[in-house]
Formats: structure tokens, sequence, C-alpha cells
């Protein structure tokens, strides 16, 4: 029997009201399963506004442990549709331990896999070394009743080692829970160079690993950013199935042909020539 999956990606603009935040993904996350997903992922920390841009002690009274208020509302919703839910939030582990972290719901409501964000950026306006402690739970790949997913979270998107590491534990679907836009008025050139380089990475891992690839992104400005949306989900020759809009709201729902791992890996068999004999290096910084 074919093995199919509809995969839903709620791109959305956040405004100053976690309440209302929630209520609109617990609304897109309908929306894609009234549509036949199966599995359904919201974008990186989609509660509030992208609160990275400044550094503010008081933002840390966002944070909420796992399980928690937000997890348990997506949880309670998947029970309900039969749908896996992938969310992302700021976590507060303890007193001064926070993490950028993802949460996967199974169908069931059950917390199926937790994955906290390995790479912490901190460039202008994205200050999140500030906020976010590193992830301490490795490279994931989580098994869930549809699928067994990776969920790596936006920086982590521009590292071929998390992909492959999730790919080589076993995740059939890289999912990719993003904020990123321009921060700079550069001009519409470089604009489209910066957007072209985020897919391509992305696509690559999926071409390099055999697996889908799915990142979605929020849309709209908010401060100091222009996030450029345009959602999308690659299949395993990296061929984009379908993108969202690069300025307006959008629940993207799309067929992925699991079965095609299969296929393609046996045509492009990356992972069977791996050198592992001659990757010890990578452990290192820079080669001596």
């Amino acid at each position: 029997m074919a093995r199919t999956l509809r995969i839903g990606l709620v791109q959305m603009r956040c405004g100053e009201d976690p309440g209302e935040n929630l209520a609109r993904a617990l609304a897109g996350i309908e929306e894609a399963a009234d549509r036949g997903a199966g599995l359904v992922c919201l974008q990186e920390l989609f509660r509030s506004r992208y609160f990275c841009q400044r550094e503010d002690p008081a933002l840390f009274d966002g944070a909420e442990p796992v399980p928690g208020p937000t997890s348990e509302s997506l949880a309670k919703l998947a029970a309900a549709r039969g749908v896996v839910v992938v969310g992302s939030v700021f976590e507060r582990r303890t007193p001064g331990v926070y993490h950028n972290t993802a949460v996967v719901l199974d169908a069931d409501g059950s917390l199926a896999g937790v994955y906290r964000k390995m790479h912490i950026p901190d460039d202008p306006l994205y200050y999140e070394k500030f906020y976010f402690a590193p992830g301490d739970l490795g490279f994931v790949a989580v098994p869930t009743r549809v699928a067994r997913v990776g969920t790596l979270v936006c920086w982590d998107q521009w590292f071929p080692e998390a992909a492959r590491l999730s790919a080589l534990a076993g995740a059939e679907l890289l999912l990719y829970p993003t904020a990123i836009g321009w921060q700079f008025d550069e001009g519409a050139e470089v604009d489209a160079a910066q957007h072209d380089a985020w897919e391509t990475a992305q696509r690559a891992h999926a071409i390099a690993n055999g697996v889908f690839v799915a990142a979605v992104n929020r849309v709209g400005r908010e401060d100091g950013i222009r996030f450029w949306g345009q959602s999308f989900v690659a299949d395993p020759f990296g061929r984009v199935l379908a993108r969202a809009s690069a300025e307006e709201e959008e629940v993207l729902v799309v067929e992925c042909d699991l079965d095609a791992i299969e296929r393609v890996r046996r045509d492009w068999p990356f992972l069977r020539d791996r050198r592992i004999d001659a990757y010890a290096d990578l452990s290192k910084r820079l080669r001596d």
C-alpha cells in the first residue's frame, strides 16, 4: 500500500496578544485538518511577535514549561482532529535556563518528542543568544503515527550536519519552524539572493539525504524585520512541490509520497557511499 502524507504548514502574521496568536494558529491547524493534513507544523515562536530583536530581561516572562499551556492546547486539538502537530515554544526549563523548543504532539495528543534548537544565532535583530541556551538533546527523529520527523528550527536550516544527523536517526521528513526575513533595505536584488540562498540550502538537504523538507515561515513586518513568508515543501529530489505567498497568511497543504524516499535513495545512494572512516575532522572547529 502506498504511503502518502498530507503536510499542513500554517504561515501567519503575529500580533501583540499571545492568546490571539494561539487562537489563529489553532484555526490554521483546523483548516489544514479539514483539507486532509495528517501532520501540521507551525512557524517558529508563533505565540508572540519575534521578540529577539532586542535584549530585554522582562521578555523571559513569556516563557513556559513543556508540557505547559501552549503544548497542552496543541495536544488537545491534535487528539480531537487525529493529526500530528509540531509547535514551537519559548521553553522555561528552570530559572535562568530557557530554550527555543519544538514539541511534537502525536495524533492521540501525547507528547511524542521534544527538540531544543541547537544552533543559536546572534546577529542584528536576531539576538537569540541572550534568550536561549543551546539545545542539549541532539538531533532527533521523532516517531509518530504518520512518519518519523526531524524537528529542526530556523538557524538550524543552514547546517548540513543537522540535516544529515536527523536523517541518519531515521527522519523521513525534516521540518523547519522558521522566523526569517530582511532586516536591512539592501534592494530587490540582494533580497532575492538572500531568499534564494535560504531555499536552496534546504532543498540541498532534501537531495543529500533523500528526505522531504518543509519550512514554515512567518509573514509581515515586525519592527525592523520584513518576514518573507514563502513557506514551502520540497521532495527528495529537491523539487519544490508548493510554496506559500511572500506577503499573505496562508495554510499550505501538500501531499507527499513517502515511498519516494526508498525510490530516490536506491538511485542516489548517498547514505550508502558515505566515507564514514574519513570524516573525523568534522568534529573539529577547523582542520589542523
